[in-house]
């Protein structure tokens, strides 16, 4: 795999398969596979002023709890990323990994020392973090989807006076609370939200930057004022407005996990199922390489998610996302067959 490569690019597949993308399985990519309902019409808005981001901003310190001062708006959680680091000019930074790979691809572009720590091994290292240091954790983590329990890693960070980076981008698929709660004790805390993962709209790109009033005001004088389109401001104020639709993902997410999950561990290829508190499974496969396994899914259509270039992983390394149980079902009736 090519070394920042990610899933979900279904149009190639269908390339390669020469299908249309209709009928192209993507159990690879880990957006929410239920919408919220839009009740919009987007041929009726009139797009010729400037956006204004009056009524987004107030949505969403409603949803974070903090002041709209204390926000700032990208176009997409990618984008926030290159740009804090960017912004945060800092020597080094502590990634702990496996993580999403934008953090390693946007530390090398801006010359950031990279120091990696294995968080399946020892998370409490914390021998090259100090106050030059930006400590990136994500959490939910991926690609296998623990959620933890960081009070312990904050007081490490925050005692080596570290700028701490948190992405929270999968925290909506679980009911634990926000690490927010720290920006206003600790003045170095970036708290990163991206909306396209549970809301289903990687075409809708909004990322959400959280930290302190003053950080905020000095990360905007480096930003443009139009960031995201009126279009996009206006599909993610009416996803938020959709009072059911928080509870009916947790739920429907939580069943079709259970259900991937136990007919998973009837297969003896697979070694290990990662515990995961979101809507993917890591997966570690025995005497078969994710590529070959992704080869045996191809004549189904079905693409999965080869997480061999993901560091501290190798080439057994895969990742399913949880779809509905129709898509769950048919990988089933493929895996029955290998």
């Amino acid at each position: 795999m090519k070394t920042y490569e990610h899933g979900g690019n279904i149009i190639q597949f269908a390339k390669q398969l020469n299908c249309n993308v209709k009928d192209v399985i993507d159990l690879s990519s880990n957006i929410n596979f239920i919408k919220a309902n839009i009740n919009l019409d987007f041929t009726q808005e009139d797009i010729s002023p400037y956006p204004d981001y009056t009524k987004l901003y107030k949505i969403l310190s409603k949803k974070y709890k903090l002041s709209s001062k204390k926000i700032e708006l990208f176009n997409g959680g990618s984008s926030a990323i290159f740009s804090l680091l960017k912004f945060l000019d800092l020597k080094q930074c502590t990634i702990y990994s496996p993580a999403y790979l934008e953090y390693k691809k946007a530390a090398k572009i801006f010359s950031y020392k990279i120091h990696l720590i294995n968080r399946f091994d020892n998370i409490y290292e914390n021998k090259n973090i100090n106050k030059n240091t930006l400590v990136i954790f994500v959490n939910p983590s991926t690609p296998d989807g623990l959620y933890y329990d960081m009070d312990k890693l904050m007081k490490i960070w925050m005692k080596q006076k570290a700028t701490i980076l948190i992405d929270e981008s999968f925290l909506d698929f679980t009911k634990n609370l926000s690490y927010s709660k720290y920006i206003k004790h600790y003045d170095k805390l970036y708290i990163l939200k991206s909306m396209t993962k549970f809301y289903s709209s990687a075409s809708i790109r909004l990322g959400v930057i959280l930290s302190s009033k003053k950080n905020i005001e000095n990360l905007k004088i480096y930003e443009p004022l139009w960031k995201i389109s009126h279009f996009d401001s206006l599909y993610i104020q009416d996803a938020l407005k959709d009072d059911t639709f928080y509870n009916n993902t947790l739920n429907l997410t939580c069943e079709n996990k259970i259900y991937l999950e136990n007919f998973l561990l009837s297969y003896d290829f697979i070694e290990k199922i990662y515990k995961s508190h979101v809507n993917f499974i890591l997966i570690k496969l025995k005497n078969m390489k994710a590529k070959e396994f992704q080869n045996k899914l191809k004549e189904h259509k079905i693409l999965i998610r080869d997480c061999s270039n993901f560091d501290y992983l190798n080439n057994y390394h895969i990742r399913i996302a949880v779809k509905n149980r129709n898509y769950l079902y048919k990988l089933k009736q493929a895996l029955d067959q290998f």
